[in-house]
């Protein structure tokens, strides 16, 4: 997936107006440990939302909206929300806006954990502002002072547990980082983008108290959402007073994303930061060495080296990118003369009439049509659903359903529903994962182009030509394509003699297959 920030400095991406206000200069602030995004993703951190909560947070009723502090209804009931909508708004099972507002604060963790999941997914999607974003950021920043905001929980997007106070600003560092960049960069409409960044001194004043906070994490949150929302000139005036803390905490914090914003911020505010990119060179040095003795089973010094990684600080680090520099976000290059665009795919024709040997094909006609948003949800589903919401959206219940056990409990790994053709794939009870089945399964179209049923050599040309972003395609150990930008990965299903297309929808914590994927679907015939 491309990447926000490079080896080379901090002075690409901005806004013009930043860069009128502020001297970003050519400093070097940054190498290449440090690319992550804000907001917590998606590699290996997964939904668990089994956890227990602060006891002295009190609990609230699960009336979500009219469970909100005064000043939020407030702000919430005065807001059209119907003439503002996100990525999504009007699909099927998908939460409109104040419905995810609400849910913030709700009783059970899991509703909690989601409904910032939702955050990221329906109104940060894929790095870009919609008409809902700013006045979310606007009731969001009304909720930080609530002592219910004081629950903690392990969040979808960052490893670790912290307050859910903690993680709001770290969505709030997010929306920041994204709106000061500029709408060539993909970030949203020229009005979405002017609402973002006119709702940024509105949301420093809201978070300055935090940046003061006994809880490190949250403090650590607030200061590096402050040091991002200082892009706006308005807020020029306040640089030399966060200018010190910038560099005394966020530049040693043990998330690598802070050091960088750290960095960057501090060289676009004229300060040296010499002193930081050696200190960082030295850290990545050290990783490399001690990553290199660590995999090494005959050398000396693996044992130590193995101890040493496992005493570091978790780095907390968001494993999706957001924010991304403008000359990342480019599209990709055309191809050269003598190459042509490859047609789109064109799905497998179903079996003849009368067979119903153990491999038939659905014919297009038995298929059911579905289309999806990246790291959204595919058809009627959307990520984060339980076993229970996806039987009451399909209109059937799981045929097989397979389960792992965790101490005395038990965990659903995934649910086979046949009748709509698909495996849904669970990490602590929420859906992560989608598979369309190639020989049942529904149409999954991109572009009108079919995903589903098709020769994998068609679909694999096709994507790699049309993907967004450098760097997005990966391959897993059996050699399927994952494309990271779009959260999508094409596995491969027998289908008698020949393969058809497994197109696997997901998460980002679900990007490497290997070790995200149960046993079962990689045997899968």
């Amino acid at each position: 997936m491309a990447e926000r920030h490079d080896d080379t400095g901090g002075g690409e991406g901005r806004d013009g107006e930043e860069a009128a206000a502020l001297d970003v200069g050519a400093a070097q602030v940054g190498d290449g440990e440090d690319r992550g995004g804000l907001g917590g993703a998606d590699v290996g951190v997964g939904w668990n939302t089994a956890a227990v909560i602060n006891e002295m947070a009190p609990d609230i009723p699960d009336a979500p909206v009219g469970s909100l502090p005064p000043r939020a209804q407030a702000e919430l009931a005065s807001t059209a929300w119907e003439e503002l909508p996100h990525v999504c708004t009007g699909q099927h099972s998908v939460p409109d806006t104040p419905d995810i507002l609400g849910a913030v604060l709700a009783t059970d963790p899991a509703r909690r954990v989601r409904a910032v999941g939702d955050l990221y997914r329906l109104l940060l999607n894929r790095e870009q502002v919609f008409p809902a974003t700013a006045p979310a950021a606007l009731v969001l920043a009304r909720l930080l002072d609530d002592p219910r905001t004081l629950a903690e929980d392990r969040w979808e997007r960052r490893a670790g547990r912290r307050s859910l106070r903690a993680e709001l600003l770290n969505w709030l560092a997010s929306f920041a980082d994204i709106a000061r960049l500029d709408v060539e960069d993909g970030v949203g409409t020229a009005q979405d983008l002017a609402a973002a960044r006119a709702a940024r001194p509105v949301l420093h004043d809201r978070i300055a108290d935090f940046c003061d906070d006994d809880d490190p994490l949250v403090r650590e949150a607030a200061l590096v959402a402050t040091a991002l929302l200082l892009a706006d000139p308005a807020l020029a005036s306040s640089v030399p007073r966060y200018a010190p803390v910038v560099r005394e905490v966020l530049a040693v914090s043990a998330d690598s994303y802070y050091r960088w914003v750290a960095r960057e911020r501090l060289a676009a505010w004229g300060e040296d930061v010499t002193d930081l990119v050696t200190a960082q060179k030295e850290r990545r040095a050290a990783l490399d060495r001690a990553h290199v003795l660590a995999e090494d089973p005959f050398g000396e010094g693996q044992e130590q080296a193995i101890r040493w990684l496992e005493e570091r600080p978790e780095d907390t680090a968001a494993p999706e990118r957001l924010g991304h520099r403008c000359k990342d976000r480019t599209a990709p290059s055309p191809a050269a003369p003598q190459e042509s665009a490859p047609e789109p795919p064109v799905a497998a024709p179903g079996s003849g009439a009368g067979y119903c040997g153990p491999w038939r094909i659905a014919r297009e006609e038995e298929r059911a049509e579905w289309t999806f948003t990246p790291y959204v949800g595919v058809g009627p589903l959307h990520f984060g659903m339980t076993s229970e919401e996806i039987t009451r959206v399909l209109g059937e219940g799981p045929a097989v359903s397979s389960y792992s056990h965790h101490g005395e409990g038990q965990q659903l790994n995934y649910a086979d529903f046949t009748e709509s053709g698909i495996r849904a794939l669970f990490h602590d009870g929420r859906l992560g994962c989608v598979a369309a089945d190639a020989l049942t399964g529904p149409q999954v179209r991109l572009d009108a182009a079919p995903l589903t049923g098709c020769a994998p050599s068609q679909v694999e040309d096709w994507l790699v030509h049309r993907t967004t972003r450098p760097g997005s395609l990966a391959y897993s150990v059996a050699g399927d394509p994952i494309f990271a930008d779009l959260g999508l990965a094409i596995r491969s299903q027998r289908a008698g003699d020949v393969v058809l297309t497994r197109p696997l929808f997901l998460l980002h914590d679900w990007l490497d297959l290997w070790h995200a994927l149960p046993s079962e679907e990689w045997n899968c015939p």
